[in-house]
């Protein structure tokens, strides 16, 4: 899964000021939308949000993978987003998130999509170095240099 082809500049926010997930993925949602990635927002934000209550998807370290598969999705699409101030994400580790990955698959490509990316990023986001590059990138330019490694 090449990473780069499935994030556009609409679906980047850096210092994204969200007071909560629901307004976070909201933001992230539009993006997504702009970029043409989501054709039903309502649809999606349900699917995102039924995978929320089946289990938190902050894994720990900050950052948060929140996905979803939906008949509301174009084509596979990733947003990224570095909060502002950290929000409560009910993560693993019990630690607020400042880094938010939201991927979105038609239902039509579910299966293998959504692993290839949900596996592509979790082997990366593990790494210490790599988390702080992201939070150090000041551009879109800068993040898709550090997504580059992946």
């Amino acid at each position: 899964m090449e990473i780069l082809t499935i994030i556009k500049d609409e679906t980047v926010f850096l210092e994204l000021n969200a007071a909560s997930r629901e307004e976070c993925l909201q933001v992230m949602i539009d993006g997504m939308e702009k970029a043409g990635f989501v054709r039903d927002k309502a649809a999606y934000l349900a699917a995102v949000n039924e995978r929320e209550q089946k289990g938190s998807t902050g894994i720990g370290f900050g950052v948060a993978i929140p996905h979803g598969k939906s008949s509301g999705i174009v084509s596979a699409g990733l947003a990224f987003a570095r909060l502002a101030n950290p929000i409560d994400w009910n993560s693993l580790d019990g630690k607020p998130v400042q880094i938010v990955f939201l991927i979105g698959v038609s239902d039509q490509d579910a299966g293998n999509e959504h692993m290839k990316i949900l596996i592509a990023l979790s082997r990366k986001l593990i790494h210490e170095d790599f988390r702080k590059k992201l939070l150090a990138a000041n551009s879109s330019a800068e993040l898709y240099e550090v997504l580059q490694s992946i």
